[in-house]
């Protein structure tokens, strides 16, 4: 039942072996329409303001990174699926400003929550050093209803391992039918393998 956990287990381990030596700031960032986000680091993962009973799929990617392009849009399916209780959150990491990427956004019909790396660059350096993330991406963290890291994963999912890790972070007596994960979900052990942020980050 929890076999899709095992392969985090390092990670979300050496997330909290870092906890005595890292202090959990706060953070107010902005997405690109202008609405606040208050997050604050905790032992076991972020408390973020207003996502209380939801999960929250904290995604970092680039404009130019291939396996990025093409999870968006797994992500827009996906947040359009489960509106009532995901959120997706994702930090674009690649060098646009809000207006370069409020344009990218608008061109991708990206239906989730978007922050520019100048508006979220003391996050990223926090989320860098709990997870000792070494800045390939896509880079996903998901965070329970508690607040609380599940799973980390570097590199590109396949779109039905998000379905999955939704059933397995929901009580079976509150799953919908609808949101089920197929019922041979592909494999998550071999992702694409992530890219640079700074790779190929010059300006188009």
């Amino acid at each position: 039942m929890k076999k899709l956990f095992v392969m985090a287990f390092l990670l979300v381990s050496s997330l909290s072996l870092l906890q005595a030596a890292v202090k959990h700031p706060s953070f107010t960032l902005t997405d690109i329409n202008g609405a606040n986000y208050e997050i604050k680091g905790k032992e076991e993962g972020l408390d973020i303001k207003g996502m209380e009973g939801k999960i929250v799929f904290l995604e970092f990617f680039g404009h130019k990174c291939p396996p990025c392009l093409a999870s968006i849009p797994h992500l827009i399916n996906f947040q359009s699926k489960y509106k009532d209780r995901v959120v997706v959150m994702s930090v674009e990491v690649q060098g646009f400003d809000n207006e370069k990427l409020s344009a990218f956004a608008k061109e991708k019909g990206m239906n989730y929550i978007l922050f520019s790396e100048e508006a979220a660059g003391d996050f990223v350096n926090y989320i860098s050093q709990r997870a000792e993330w070494n800045g390939g991406i896509p880079f996903l963290v998901v965070i329970d209803e508690k607040g609380d890291v599940q799973f980390i994963q570097a590199g590109m999912l396949p779109e039905g391992a998000y379905d999955e890790i939704v059933r397995q972070l929901t009580p079976a007596a509150d799953q919908n039918v609808t949101a089920q994960a197929p019922a041979t979900p592909a494999p998550v052990s071999m992702p694409a393998a992530p890219v640079t942020a700074s790779e190929n980050n010059q300006s188009k």
